[in-house]
């Protein structure tokens, strides 16, 4: 469904750019295929009206003009609706050619190589990583190399859940979805209404933050609890997407982060190294089991479960108890 807006936008705005003269809709609608299989009239106009808002919120300048009969008429000038000459420096060209090798997994990896290739042939000042095997840390360049220059540790972000891509279109397209997502606690999934508002990647985890409509407040979401396929609905977002949304920060206060208060924990020997990672002391209690503080903040339960039988609340007793309860919940099911 994205894929065919994206090509009737693209049509459209062909033919608005490639005409001499103002355009009627009605000769839009005889042009373009895509509005050939819209039946009415007042489901075409209600497309043709957002279509047209589409391309002007992405920058492209259409004119609306009268003709002497007083039918509507739309052009998009040529000399309006030209890009300025593209001029990056080498700082400017690393960031693009870095964001450009993170996407290894998604589908639109080759469509950013092919991007960086044409700006290569304008003269875009890339570096060239095959010249040197040092890190180059003018250009910005993240990967290390050896000296030899055979082999590169590059930067990657991983996109092996099936629901990144079909999140990531609809909130850029501001489409509500639904899918089936399974908590930390709860052995069956359970379908959830949302509108997506974006998607980060914190920890090698990717999670997307958006208003649930079943339960009318922001929740976030890991992406590698949602089963099954991402459905997109129909309609507008029934509310306002905020300028700012820190999912990272989100999801770091609820994992504990920054939190005032710390926990203790008995943790399984070569076990639990994300909590290991965070911890304020350790100390061996014996052969099998070491002790933990680790900081206490809003959702460890959650987490702490996520790590089963090698892992022992010692407190605070309300903690624990949540715990407990969460360890039930999932063993009744």
């Amino acid at each position: 469904m994205a894929i065919a807006k994206a090509e009737r936008l693209m049509n459209l705005a062909l033919c608005l750019m490639n005409t001499r003269r103002p355009v009627s809709k009605r000769e839009l609608r005889a042009s373009i295929e895509a509005y050939h299989e819209i039946g009415s009239d007042e489901a075409f106009n209600r497309m043709f009206e957002r279509d047209k808002d589409d391309l002007r919120e992405l920058g492209m300048v259409i004119e609306t003009v009268e003709s002497l009969d007083g039918e509507i008429g739309y052009l998009a000038r040529r000399d309006r609706n030209r890009l300025p000459e593209i001029a990056l420096d080498a700082e400017e060209a690393a960031a693009l050619s870095l964001a450009a090798k993170v996407w290894q997994q998604a589908r639109f990896a080759e469509a950013a190589s092919g991007a960086l290739q044409k700006l290569r042939a304008a003269g875009v000042p890339f570096h060239d990583e095959s010249a040197d095997g040092d890190l180059d840390e003018r250009h910005g360049d993240q990967a290390v190399r050896e000296s030899a220059g055979q082999s590169a540790l590059e930067p990657r972000i991983p996109t092996p859940e099936p629901a990144f891509e079909p999140l990531m279109v609809a909130a850029r397209e501001r489409r509500p979805v639904v899918f089936d997502y399974r908590k930390a606690n709860a052995v069956r999934p359970e379908a959830r209404q949302v509108e997506p508002w974006a998607l980060e990647c914190w920890r090698g985890h990717w999670y997307l933050a958006g208003w649930d409509r079943d339960r009318a407040a922001v929740r976030v979401f890991r992406l590698s609890r949602i089963t099954g396929r991402v459905r997109t609905r129909g309609g507008a977002f029934t509310t306002e997407v905020p300028d700012h949304v820190d999912v990272r920060a989100t999801v770091a206060s609820w994992a504990g982060e920054g939190a005032t208060a710390t926990a203790r924990i008995r943790l399984r020997r070569d076990s639990g190294y994300p909590l290991r990672a965070r911890a304020v002391e350790t100390v061996p209690v014996d052969a099998d089991w070491d002790e933990l503080e680790i900081p206490y903040g809003h959702g460890l339960d959650a987490w702490l479960v996520e790590f089963g039988p090698d892992v022992v609340v010692l407190g605070p007793e309300e903690l624990r108890a949540d715990v407990v309860e969460r360890l039930r919940a999932v063993a009744k099911g």
